[in-house]
């Protein structure tokens, strides 16, 4: 009987017996003391408890389930998994032990066909009801009956919560499943008695002092292992041989080329890869991400134990996507949402892998080496310089370490490695000491670094981590606490808020406890090695030793992510159009945008700025893997790794690679793979030197709303033409003929009014200077300055006058314009000193040439004044030149 035939006849079973039934929930479970949902009652909880009241009284599910707190028995046992389903019948307040028992029992031994004759039950050692159903209802014999303590047969989900006596059913399956031992039986931790069913009859709850109180009613929480039932009716020795299981297990053995059942070593290592398979694509479907911390870690962990055992099968390429897809084809019927979210999860496991991938390899060459050498010499702990190296400069998880020591049968020198890590702090202290560190930084800030050494950044890994709060400073002052309403830096000893650094701005999220909660505004480095978070406290009161959760605004981060790789894209493509030497200069990096500059010497044409911006966009769609790895300066500057010029970079560097078109040393945060950056757009491109230019560019929903945003401006230009968008250019060359046919015409109409105000629309103030100078002055009303010019012009040839002035009022503003003939300029007269002073009467000034100029100002009031005083001016210049 198959895996799915087995999930339908169990709930078509309970379904017969008018029980509702219920999808599974998620794996992120509806209750903050669950990391992930772990049994099918997870989601009846409520029920049990009395707090909500059900629609139904009765309920049957298949619930998929992780379990981790066994995970280094998974591949070493047959029935230890991490991911599972587990079959259940509950009831809430309806029936009770009378029918589960005998329903229990008549479901594998009538629907399942299995043996009755090979299978023993157990009760709690006080349950005589149990017990005594077993016995007489049932017809169990006494001999396979057996009474266990509260270890084995009392349930509880935790130190709190529902719990009760249960009773299981198990499989005898037979001796060569055994320990071997005289005393086996049921009870004991070996294989041959394989427990299929667990029947809990719910009837208290916990509190937190450990008393047991009865819950409102008495319910059924039943649980029936999937993988366990089939291996029996399968006929298989353990878990990974049932049908479900055995796809994957063979999936993973044709991807390493070894054969399940070729040895001890790689079959662990076989097993361990199909279930961590399962379990990632299960988790991460259900919107588990990995991180440092909670669920996260889980997912984590999962990965790299996986990534682990797949490279000691050999396995040297990503593997874990296809290992997703042969999960999600044999139980996507079961659970759509693994079709549904088949690229998600792709992307995530695959992203996950690449980081890691990096730093299993180089950790793994490093810590052989040791291990060979410690064995030769008889040694059996591997030295904490040995372990401090691979944490502190590889990034080799402490954890992972620990696991692979334990594998070789060695220990870690634990008190040596947390001793270097003083020594390191230490040492951080002195050289800040030597270098007169603390007198270019803060006294309060170097004494935080004394006292507490250097923030652990987690960000790269996770935008969540646990951290201690270690320091409180107001006002460049330590603090005890801080409370609701004010602003305060709070340091913490990991954070995985990046601080603003090499031109990536810093992070903002949140800082919360169980009592209080902060808002944090930006994180930034006061002093080297140490991250401030500028924050205001807007619930509670948060003290210094507090254990918090630090959260940076993902949405935030995801788009500076998208921005900093895009940067190092447009740099290749710079590269790529320009030549070798346009090279990086300068960077801003921001949520919203992305602003490079780079050495060259001339504005890029229309068609370069193009090209860089195609190519750009053609490595995005491509979704190229980006890595990032910490390794020697020396190393990375062999490989060619790009490093900015001018800047200082210390013996051990984090290189970030765009698959094989872009290398550089940064310390910024960068997105998995390139296809996360969406699209790219180039807003604009300046000089801001000599040699130097600056792009700016826009990338994910940013690039969305650019391209929104002119969409909507063609749009609305297109219906004001009353033009199809696609015929715009057509029509606005259209439009542009049009309007120069106009302007045309109006400068021909502004001629000839121009010529009529000359043949008598203008009262001329005329005076005559000796040698008979005409001098002539009007005041008109609405001219533009073009107007006074061209008026000026005319009037100075028609009537051969020697000086014209003209001044107008429009919009409020008075102008005037002075126009003097060659001879009165020969004569010494200067029409911009003539202007300048009766510009000064209308508040303000001119300027122009010696035989024309225009000023003018806001005192409209003052127009005759300042006629009269141009033309007073240059009557006197001309009777003293004629005395």
């Amino acid at each position: 009987m198959r895996s799915e035939q087995i999930r339908a006849s169990f709930l078509e079973f309970f379904q017969g017996r008018d029980h509702r039934l219920v999808k599974s929930s998620s794996l992120i479970p509806d209750d903050p003391t669950l990391l992930v949902t772990n049994a099918g009652m997870v989601q009846f909880k409520p029920y049990f408890l009395g707090s909500e009241k059900p629609e139904f009284s009765r309920a049957t599910t298949c619930q998929k389930c992780v379990r981790t707190t066994d995970i280094e028995k998974v591949g070493h046992t047959a029935r230890h998994l991490t991911f599972f389903e587990m079959l259940g019948n509950f009831s809430f307040g309806d029936y009770y032990k009378q029918e589960a028992i005998p329903w229990g029992w008549e479901f594998l031994t009538v629907e399942m066909g299995l043996d009755g004759e090979r299978m023993y039950c157990s009760v709690f050692e006080d349950d005589d009801e149990a017990y005594d159903i077993w016995r007489d209802i049932v017809g169990i014999p006494g001999e396979r009956l057996v009474r266990l303590g509260a270890e084995d047969n009392f349930w509880d989900m935790g130190t709190t919560g529902p719990c009760g006596p249960c009773s299981e059913i198990l499989y005898d399956q037979g001796e060569e499943f055994g320990c071997g031992e005289p005393g086996c039986k049921p009870g004991c931790d070996c294989d041959r008695y394989l427990e299929l069913w667990n029947l809990v009859f719910m009837q208290y709850h916990r509190d937190e002092h450990g008393e047991l109180h009865p819950l409102p009613s008495k319910n059924i929480d039943t649980g029936l292992g999937l993988e366990r039932l089939a291996s029996v009716l399968q006929g298989v020795s353990n878990n990974f041989e049932t049908d479900t299981m055995a796809a994957v297990l063979h999936a993973t053995s044709d991807l390493c080329g070894v054969k399940y059942g070729s040895g001890e070593e790689s079959d662990i290592s076989l097993k361990i890869v199909a279930d961590h398979a399962r379990a990632v694509t299960f988790l991460v479907g259900d919107g588990v991400l990995p991180s440092n911390e909670d669920r996260g870690y889980i997912l984590r962990r999962l990965v790299r134990r996986a990534v682990r055992h797949g490279r000691l099968l050999g396995i040297t390429d990503i593997f874990l996507p296809r290992m997703v897809g042969v999960v999600t084809e044999i139980m996507g019927e079961a659970y759509p949402e693994l079709k549904q979210n088949n690229a998600f999860i792709d992307s995530i496991v695959r992203s996950e892998e690449e980081r890691f991938s990096q730093t299993l390899r180089t950790g793994l060459l490093y810590l052989e080496e040791a291990v060979n050498e410690l064995k030769s010499g008889g040694g059996k702990a591997i030295p904490g310089d040995v372990v401090f190296h691979l944490h502190d400069t590889l990034g080799f998880p402490l954890e992972l370490t620990r696991e692979l020591a334990r594998e070789r049968g060695l220990d870690l020198e634990e008190e040596r490695f947390a001793e270097l890590m003083e020594e390191q702090r230490e040492r951080a202290r002195a050289a800040r000491v030597e270098e007169g560190y603390t007198s270019r930084v803060h006294e309060i800030y170097a004494e935080i670094l004394d006292n507490y050494g250097e923030s652990r950044f987690s960000g790269y890994e996770s935008t969540s981590d646990r951290a201690t709060v270690v320091s409180l400073v107001k006002d460049e002052r330590a603090v005890a606490l801080a409370v609701e309403g004010e602003e305060v830096e709070i340091f913490l000893d990991q954070t995985p808020f990046y601080g603003e650094m090499g031109g990536q701005v810093g992070d903002t999220g949140r800082i919360s406890s169980s009592t209080a909660e902060a808002e944090v505004i930006e994180t930034f480095h006061p002093a080297k090695g140490l991250t401030s978070h500028r924050c205001r406290i807007t619930r509670g009161e948060i003290r210094t030793s507090d254990n918090v959760d630090a959260s940076v605004d993902t949405e935030r981060r995801n788009a500076i992510r998208r921005n900093h790789t895009a940067t190092h894209i447009v740099h290749w493509a710079l590269r790529q159009v320009l030549g070798d030497h346009a090279k990086q200069a300068g960077s801003l990096v921001d949520p919203r945008r992305l602003r490079f500059d780079f050495t060259h010497f001339q504005p890029l044409t229309k068609e370069e700025l193009a090209r860089v911006e195609e190519l750009s966009n053609r490595k995005v769609i491509e979704d190229l893997p980006v890595r990032a790895y910490v390794t020697t300066y020396e190393y990375a500057t062999s490989i060619n790794a790009v490093a900015l010029f001018g800047e200082k970079y210390e013996d051990y560097v984090r290189v970030v690679e765009v698959d094989e078109i872009s290398r550089e040393l940064c310390g910024g945060t960068h997105v998995g793979r390139t296809g996360e950056i969406g699209l790219l757009v180039i807003a604009g491109e300046v000089g801001i030197g000599a040699n130097m230019r600056r792009v700016e560019a826009f990338t994910g929903m940013e690039a969305y709303r650019y391209f929104h945003s002119r969409r909507e401006m063609l749009e609305e230009i297109a219906a004001s033409l009353k033009a199809e968008v696609s015929k715009l250019p057509e029509r606005v060359d259209k439009v542009l003929h049009r309007v120069r046919e106009l302007e045309s015409e109006l400068r021909k109409k502004g001629r000839e009014e121009t010529a009529s105000l000359i043949d008598g629309g203008i009262r001329w103030n005329e005076s005559e200077a000796p040698g008979g100078i005409k001098i002539l002055t009007a005041a008109v009303d609405n001219l533009t300055a073009q107007d006074l010019r061209e008026l000026a012009e005319r009037t100075l040839a028609r009537y051969a006058a020697g000086a014209v002035g003209i001044a107008t009022v429009n919009d409020g503003k008075a102008n005037m314009v002075v126009a003097l003939s060659r001879e009165l300029v020969d004569a010494g007269l200067d029409a911009v000193e003539l202007i300048r002073k009766a510009g000064r009467l209308l508040g303000g000034g001119g300027g122009g040439r010696p035989d024309m100029a225009v000023g003018g100002g806001s005192e409209t009031s003052h127009v005759d004044d300042a006629l009269a005083v141009m033309a007073e001016e240059v009557m006197a210049v001309l009777k003293e030149g004629h005395a």
